[in-house]
């Protein structure tokens, strides 16, 4: 058996051991994917393991991250400093081996993995990424942004509705770097995938606008890497099917039973037998597989070499355009956005997502590398930058991306264009369309991508669109995902607070805004970046505390003039983001919400759930536990009970 093959083997091998080891996981797609995989890592990727962020390094997606140890064993193969006690610990508590692959936590790992589909559209945005990038900064014999985007994917990922989504979308682009193995092994969990899937993938892709590319043999190594070869020749995204056996080498080999359980160590044992592989000792790596796969390390530290070298030659050329790099490629923002007196400077009543627009602006005048748009809602949602040009496949170094309505994958998208690295994506859409975004979004936090996303038309001010369009319960569940701002303004200055939040966080930032004009308050502004301040005080220690977020702080100024004329104090708090606040320090929380006042009203048009923590046991919030109704927005905040007139009456009656 030659060296090449031993690799591929010990791939099986030790995802065989690792899963049996913790008596939980999924061998059967390692073993049959072995072979494509290594291909890719073996013969085909550049990357280098003494530094895994070169920046011109291919990248590399498992889609299907189920079969998590895959990848794990490639890292610890190919010298990503994954040890075998490592691998012995997969699926342990603390261990660098977690059941699903995860950025930050495993170096190598360029992407969080697990949920289906979500892998494929986050490789759609790398390819995106390096395209625009590319654009932007290669010169005739500098191609400093030269890479492939590689993913692995299998049926479950398929039949994700976001593949389609992404998928559509990379064929129109012509995304070419895009080089998509699928590991077609005809098993799901539930058995045959002619149970559910029976549609001509190949077809599918073709009318994409894909190149496919058919490896009748997807055990063989050297089949996949002729087809690795082809691909690259391609003007168009490359689908490379590859017709494998789940649990390859092993008793189960094709079977459902394969998929999300240990071999059992008889059969383990039965595999090692059948692959040739030395039997008896756990985890045996022979000499003969370190030694092949040091070779690609090597070939990857050549690489990055003459990258480097290509960069200081492109630096003497072309210096302004690698000062412009430097700028790109810097996590700081290259201006001070909180004291540009001009940035917070604004005029009368605006609705928050025409605000929101004005504020996008004037960051693509500040920060270049801004990357994003909307699906098909640009015109709502106020997300184009003007004069940056649209991105498309004729013009990749447009700025604005025209996602389609293709929300689920739009988010999945900017996830993968910022962990690309060079850009700052955002992208945008109606709130109530934040349901098809949810699981990407979450992907965005679990991984601290720091991704504004414009949500518009906030409320039941939607109107006459009607409850299909009226988010309710949105900002509660948008709240409720640990590692998620959420930031709905109450006015033009807030929503500038809202952009520097999600500018310099660190974090993924909703920004929630209204399609109605709401006023320009004289006392917001820089506060707004605490989560929550007083914006009107009374004189003395207040009776009663009025706070709402967005369009409802209106009502509470109101409210608050109310109850002045009847004598009673009322200081009004506005709440753009319970996520910000939670984070200040317990003596300015207790600042702006004394412990001592217990008569607190709240007021948002959405669910009430989470407010309660805010008002106690002695307040009330006023606010919308069922769905709205297709009628004028200003007849439904009447109809409801969103009027001062209400907060103030509410007031009262908390005061006893």
């Amino acid at each position: 058996m030659n060296n090449e093959k031993m690799v591929v083997n010990a791939i099986r091998i030790l995802s065989a051991e690792a899963v049996q080891k913790a008596k939980s996981g999924h061998p059967g797609m390692p073993m049959g994917a072995a072979a494509m995989a290594y291909a890719v890592w073996g013969r085909e990727m550049k990357h280098n393991p003494k530094n895994p962020k070169f920046v011109d390094r291919d990248r590399f997606v498992l889609s299907s991250g189920h079969g998590s140890m895959l990848l794990y064993s490639l890292l610890h193969l190919f010298g990503y400093g994954l040890t075998i006690e490592d691998l012995k610990q997969f699926r342990q508590y603390g261990s660098k081996t977690p059941g699903h692959p995860e950025y930050k936590h495993t170096v190598g790992v360029e992407t969080t993995t697990g949920p289906l589909g979500q892998g494929i559209a986050n490789a759609v945005g790398m390819a995106m990424a390096e395209k625009h990038l590319a654009a932007k900064f290669n010169r005739e014999g500098f191609p400093v942004v030269d890479h492939n985007t590689y993913c692995i994917l299998g049926d479950g990922c398929m039949m994700e509705g976001i593949s389609h989504e992404a998928c559509s979308l990379a064929g129109t682009l012509k995304l070419n770097k895009l080089i998509a193995l699928y590991d077609d092994n005809e098993i799901s969990i539930e058995g045959s995938t002619d149970i559910a899937f029976r549609e001509d993938v190949p077809a599918r892709f073709r009318a994409y606008g894909w190149n496919v590319i058919d490896v009748a043999n997807g055990n063989c190594f050297a089949q996949v890497d002729a087809a690795i070869k082809l691909a690259k020749q391609s003007d168009k995204p490359n689908l490379i099917v590859c017709h494998t056996a789940i649990g390859y080498g092993s008793p189960k080999a094709g079977q459902a039973s394969a998929h999300g359980e240990p071999l059992g160590e008889e059969n383990v044992a039965l595999t090692k037998k059948a692959l040739g592989w030395p039997e008896g000792e756990a985890f045996f790596v022979p000499d003969c597989v370190y030694e092949e796969t040091a070779k690609a390390a090597q070939r990857g530290q050549e690489a990055e070499d003459r990258w480097n070298n290509l960069m200081a030659e492109y630096a003497k050329a072309y210096p302004e355009l690698k000062k412009e790099w430097d700028i790109w490629f810097s996590e700081e923002l290259p201006v001070d956005l909180i004291n540009d007196e001009a940035f917070w400077a604004f005029d009368g009543k605006a609705a928050t997502r025409n605000s929101s627009g004005v504020v996008l602006n004037r960051l693509a005048e500040r920060i270049p590398n801004l990357f994003g748009g909307s699906a098909d809602l640009a015109p709502s949602n106020k997300s184009n930058m003007k004069g940056k040009g649209d991105f498309s496949d004729a013009t990749p170094e447009g700025d604005n991306i025209h996602f389609g309505v293709r929300e689920h994958a739009m988010a999945a998208i900017c996830n993968g264009i910022k962990l690309h690295g060079g850009l700052r994506p955002y992208c945008a859409t109606f709130f109530v369309f934040s349901d098809y975004m949810k699981n990407a979004m979450r992907m965005s936090s679990i991984m601290d991508l720091s991704i504004p996303y414009i949500l518009t038309h906030d409320s039941i001010g939607v109107g006459e669109d009607g409850p299909t369009h009226q988010p309710i319960e949105h900002l509660a569940g948008l709240r409720a995902i640990p590692g998620l701002t959420v930031f709905r303004p109450a006015d033009s200055k807030e929503v500038a607070a809202g952009w520097i939040t999600a500018m310099t966080g660190g974090r993924p930032v909703a920004l929630v805004l209204t399609r109605q004009d709401l006023p320009l308050y004289e006392n917001s502004g820089k506060d707004a970046l605490k989560g929550g301040y007083i914006l009107s005080d009374c004189e003395g220690t207040p009776d009663v505390l009025l706070m709402a977020s967005g369009s409802e702080v209106e009502q509470c100024m109101g409210a608050q003039e109310l109850l002045k004329a009847e004598g009673i104090k009322a200081r009004v708090i506005s709440m753009p983001s319970f996520e910000l606040f939670e984070a200040q320090s317990d003596a300015y929380k207790e600042s702006v919400m004394p412990s001592a006042v217990r008569a607190r009203v709240a007021i948002e048009a959405a669910a009430t759930f989470g407010w309660h923590k805010y008002v106690g046991l002695d307040g009330q919030v006023i606010g919308l536990d069922h769905f709205g109704a297709s009628a004028p927005y200003k007849l439904l905040f009447q109809e409801y009970g969103f009027t001062a007139e209400n907060v103030a009456a509410t007031a009262k009656k908390v005061l006893g």
